[in-house]
């Protein structure tokens, strides 16, 4: 027989009134190396042993009793410690004279560890016994233990899984929704509502300026503000909505079952609660204001995914913010900044695709010296392909490219493909020279200077050659750094023109602070000049200050010869339209470089 000393180590309760029971028994454990035996005198000792290592189960070993303990009902000591099924049961060895059957008479089921020995029984026997049950109790204990840190280690990992899950649906600093959660909450409410016919409103909402706040205090004190407008906004709406942060300064509001009347009161609330608002920080104290788009989920006109439904809020947020900020914007489908916007989201992958794969190609319109009919140079005309080899003129996707922030690219496209035509034509065509067309976005664009350096650089094109133009309204709304663009380029050697000349307010008073070599007189002075005497005056006297100032007038849209005519009589110096040519790919087709088919003189 082999004890361990875990097993030797736990204590051992003896516990008999006859004479020298307990002497013999603590004789028999002492000799095999057991030490923690308690030898107590009636049942009550025995109890308050027991209770007394309650909360250490291991150090507990088993209870060897005599079966006529004083004060002690040994069967229901049995019971209570041996066949509680609430937690470790303790090992009992009953001794007496009675019998085996007596555990069957006191009904204790065959798992209770309980056994009966005589009294007449051998050392080794109750040594080998006393082992036995010492074995199976801590092998049900250690049982126990596993089973106790499966259940803790599942509840802790319900519990990691239950913060994993919050932390997914909801944002960390705020508690607010994300968006996916938003997405989510939001798709059987519009199902619902397209079934049973209810109105319901998102509201979204986008701080102003609050990056230039978190730029100057830091991200600590943004991240207070942030914490401090949600509770503004808390205030202002139920504790059912469904509350979202969307980014860093976006939040929205879903409102179920809501008219178009009290979502814009709600609205107009929240927009009230922040501008009232003061965010203290140190010794500065800041105002804010909020951009907030409303879309409507109307009935009749359900809104299919939720994807459509946030874009829409967002767009009537966005025109908020251009039309001044710090109101309320309501999404129109109807309404002309939406129509563009939606415009614009078809056309930003096409223009996008055509930059990746090269899909622009150029175009070139003769402009004709009405002295002589031959052509001066060629204005240059960007054009842009679809997959399917459709042609889109540049009115269809400048405009978008310039708001999207594509212009750039094209701009440096043109000037580069522009330069690398000039220096591809043969030796005999060396005269020719081209206008570019610049963009309202190039002044803003410090590559583009370096980059037309470097192109003529390495082209060996003549600066002498190249003209660029720009329109009047995009030099008014940059003034100084139009001026600084032009003259730049200028002292590179190339030639500048001012497009769309006289759309512009007080023409005259500043043309004299920009170096530009040609005025382009705007097409809409041109369209109708042979019947409108107003418009003759106005020509006569841009010929007149640009001849006085040393430039030269080009006019555009001439496409009939009474319209020549008048230009040549009004002082025009060139033209340019259909009448002389329409805008080609390959000037090449035309080597002669005069009008022949037009009587200029």
């Amino acid at each position: 027989m082999i004890l361990t000393n875990k097993i030797i180590n736990q204590c051992i309760v003896t516990a008999g009134n006859p004479p020298g029971f307990t002497t013999k028994i603590e004789q028999i454990l002492s000799d095999k190396g057991f030490e923690n035996v308690k030898i107590v005198s009636d049942g009550k000792k025995v109890y308050e042993t027991v209770r007394s290592l309650a909360d250490f189960p291991e150090q507990m070993g088993l209870i060897i009793v005599h079966q006529d303990l004083q004060g002690c009902q040994v069967e229901e000591l049995c019971k209570s410690f041996s066949c509680s099924g609430q937690s470790i049961d303790i090992p009992i060895i009953v001794i007496g004279n009675v019998g085996l059957e007596w555990k069957t008479q006191q009904d204790l089921s065959d798992d209770c560890l309980v056994y009966y020995l005589l009294e007449t029984y051998q050392d080794t026997e109750l040594l080998e016994l006393a082992n036995l049950f010492l074995t199976i109790k801590n092998e049900r204990l250690l049982h126990l233990q596993q089973e106790e840190r499966i259940i803790n280690e599942l509840a802790e990992r319900k519990i990691i899984d239950s913060k994993v899950r919050y932390l997914s649906e909801h944002d960390e600093l705020t508690g607010l929704l994300t968006r996916s959660c938003l997405e989510h909450k939001l798709r059987p409410i519009l199902q619902r509502n397209r079934n049973i016919y209810k109105n319901g409103s998102l509201i979204y909402i986008d701080l102003d300026r609050f990056g230039l706040i978190n730029e100057l205090e830091g991200f600590e004190e943004g991240d207070r503000l942030i914490v401090e407008v949600i509770g503004l906004i808390r205030n202002s709406i139920r504790a059912d909505y469904l509350f979202s942060r969307l980014g860093y300064d976006e939040y929205c509001v879903y409102i179920d079952n809501i008219s178009q009347n009290d979502a814009q009161k709600i609205a107009e609330r929240i927009r009230t609660a922040i501008i009232e608002f003061r965010f203290i920080s140190g010794i500065s104290c800041y105002n804010l204001t909020v951009a907030i788009g409303l879309a409507m989920v109307i009935a009749e006109k359900a809104v299919s995914h939720t994807e459509d439904l946030i874009s829409r809020a967002r767009q009537a947020c966005h025109i908020a913010k251009e039309m001044g900020r710090n109101q309320v914007w309501e999404y129109n489908e109807k309404d002309t900044r939406i129509q563009q916007k939606n415009n614009d989201v078809q056309w930003l992958p096409l223009i996008r695709t055509a930059l990746l794969e090269d899909r622009f190609f150029l175009e070139f319109q003769p402009v004709i010296d009405l002295k002589n009919g031959k052509v001066s140079h060629y204005e240059v005309l960007v054009r842009m392909l679809t997959r399917y080899d459709e042609v889109i003129n540049p009115e269809e996707f400048i405009g978008v490219a310039e708001r999207v922030g594509l212009m750039h690219s094209i701009d440096l496209w043109v000037v580069e493909n522009a330069i690398e035509f000039l220096s591809n034509l043969p030796s005999e065509l060396d005269q020719v020279s081209l206008a570019i067309n610049l963009s309202s976005q190039a002044i803003q664009d410090e590559f583009l200077l370096p980059a037309i350096k470097q192109l003529l650089q390495e082209s060996l094109v003549s600066p002498g050659r190249v003209t660029f133009e720009i329109t009047e309204t995009a030099l008014i709304e940059n003034f100084e750094k139009a001026r600084k663009m032009i003259m730049n380029i200028k002292s590179l050697g190339c030639s500048f023109a001012l497009d769309d000349f006289g759309t512009g307010f007080c023409s005259f008073n500043y043309l004299k602070s920009f170096p530009v070599d040609y005025l382009k007189i705007d097409g809409q002075f041109m369209q109708n000049i042979a019947n409108d005497e107003t418009d003759q005056i106005l020509v006569k006297a841009m010929c007149e200050i640009a001849q006085k100032l040393g430039l030269k007038t080009i006019a555009e849209y001439i496409e009939a010869l009474e319209v020549l005519n008048v230009a040549k009589t009004l002082g025009v110096d060139f033209g340019q339209g259909h009448l002389f040519g329409q805008p080609t790919p390959n000037i090449l087709e035309n080597n002669t470089h005069k009008i022949s088919h037009v009587p200029i003189s």
